[in-house]
């Protein structure tokens, strides 16, 4: 499979010397550079004349001449080391190697000052033809070094005057790429406890993970939703929205700000760009943000609250970019839950004077109910009995006797085993404390008259109706 795409020879004609120079360029594939996947390409770099002798005593060898590393050609202060292309000899005329049972081949090496043998010949002849090289780029070259798109250039000499091309320049063509190279399509969260909400912290904060951009060039990163609305479904099937501007896009990388969410392109890196990194690859976490506020506000009915990022990533110098999208889902259960705390949990009407049959008796038990419901909702009431009882034993105290209302709720019902609102069509709550009433009409304490004077209980059972 060869990786390195093409090669390329220039011809000059310097006046009547006919010399031949030739530029070896590799176009390495952006994906390569990006997976970190090995390659290999063959590539002639010299010719063998006439003369099929090898020199005595002399092995033939390559070396750099000048810097030895890839210099980038217009960013001099950026190189790569030349032990990123490793060669060995590949052929000679077409004949592979040995040509000479007591010849002998190094193994792949890599271009330094110092002269490198490509072959130990033991006999004085070898094949005539071009001279082909294969070039082996490892894995790890991309792995432990940065490629910044452009052109990366070295200059190499041999010793056999012979052999041509005498002088060659192997150029490394790094082109311009951008790519969202790993990262969440879809981001979901469960929210299945009122907890959530009660201890939700100031900012209220989601991670949709980490995410990796792989590029040869400096970026900025750029992100909108895709609508300025966030879609919202209730659990009775009810269409809403929200303001996608109650979201904040946020990272842990600080070169990333954290702003609110619009239907535009914002660039959230308003001060910092992104640089091309050893191995090619930029990663960071992307996070939302709500206010706690808001979160309760508007984040707290049962139903499905959906919106898509479209997260970008554009070249410094605006020439290329690559786009991902995320698609979020918050899915909220439904949840309720009524507490009766301690202190409230016993109602008593005590009769014992002539006013407390006569007029009857009232009650009302402040905060005896803490409700939390997210969705529309009735508040009900009834009992497990039809008559209060004595010590377990049921009496023929009825409870109707009894009436039930919350303070500034429905008017107060009689108490029986049927459910009963005493709210209607209640709004969304979270640890709303309610007021609630209780009355024995002056008619019904007249009626207790005649019983037997005792001490009677009733329980009172309070419930959610989802509308």
């Amino acid at each position: 499979m060869k990786i390195l795409g093409y090669i390329l020879f220039g011809f000059i004609l310097l006046g009547n010397v006919f010399t031949i120079h030739a530029q070896l360029t590799f176009t390495i594939p952006e994906y390569k550079i990006f997976e970190r996947i090995e390659g290999n390409a063959d590539a002639t770099i010299m010719y063998s004349t006439e003369r099929r002798k090898w020199r005595k005593n002399i092995n033939p060898s390559l070396w750099v001449v000048g810097s030895e590393n890839f210099t980038h050609t217009s960013l001099p202060n950026l190189t790569l080391p030349t032990n990123i292309l490793l060669w060995q000899l590949h052929s000679i005329g077409g004949i592979d190697p040995l040509f000479h049972h007591h010849d002998y081949m190094p193994g792949f090496q890599f271009f330094t000052s110092a002269p490198q043998a490509w072959y130990y010949p033991r006999k004085r002849s070898h094949p005539e033809g071009n001279i082909v090289f294969n070039f082996n780029m490892p894995s790890s070259a991309f792995a432990n070094n940065k490629f910044v798109a452009g052109e990366y250039a070295i200059n190499i000499d041999q010793n056999y005057p012979e052999f041509y091309l005498t002088t060659t320049s192997i150029v490394l063509n790094v082109p311009k790429a951008i790519t969202w190279f790993s990262g969440l399509n879809n981001s979901y969260t469960l929210l299945n406890s009122l907890n959530s909400y009660r201890y939700a912290p100031s900012q209220v904060g989601t991670n949709f993970g980490d995410y990796t951009i792989a590029s040869t060039v400096d970026f900025k990163f750029f992100a909108k939703s895709a609508s300025s609305t966030i879609q919202f479904t209730s659990t009775s099937g009810e269409q809403g929205t929200r303001n996608i501007g109650l979201i904040k896009l946020t990272s842990d990388n600080p070169k990333i700000a954290t702003l609110p969410l619009t239907a535009n392109w914002q660039d959230f890196t308003p001060s910092n760009n992104f640089n091309v990194e050893v191995g090619n690859r930029n990663t960071f976490e992307i996070s939302s943000l709500i206010s706690n506020s808001d979160f309760k506000t508007h984040f707290y009915e049962a139903g499905d609250y959906i919106f898509t990022i479209n997260l970008g990533v554009l070249s410094t110098d605006g020439s290329i970019y690559d786009i991902h999208n995320l698609t979020y889902s918050l899915r909220v259960e439904p949840l309720s839950e009524i507490i009766v705390p301690p202190s409230g949990n016993t109602v008593n009407f005590t009769f014992n004077t002539a006013e407390h049959y006569q007029n009857g008796q009232s009650q009302t038990v402040f905060n005896q109910l803490r409700i939390s419901n997210n969705e529309t909702y009735e508040l009900n009431v009834k009992t497990d009995s039809p008559y209060f009882k004595i010590g377990g034993i049921q009496s023929n105290v009825p409870a109707a006797i009894l009436e039930v209302g919350v303070e500034g709720g429905l008017p107060p019902v009689t108490l029986s085993t049927t459910s009963q609102k005493i709210i209607s069509n209640g709004t969304p709550v979270l640890d709303k404390n309610l007021n609630i009433t209780y009355r024995i009409s002056p008619r019904a304490a007249r009626s207790l008259v005649s019983k037997e004077r005792d001490t009677y209980s009733i329980n009172v059972i309070y419930s959610f109706t989802a509308l």
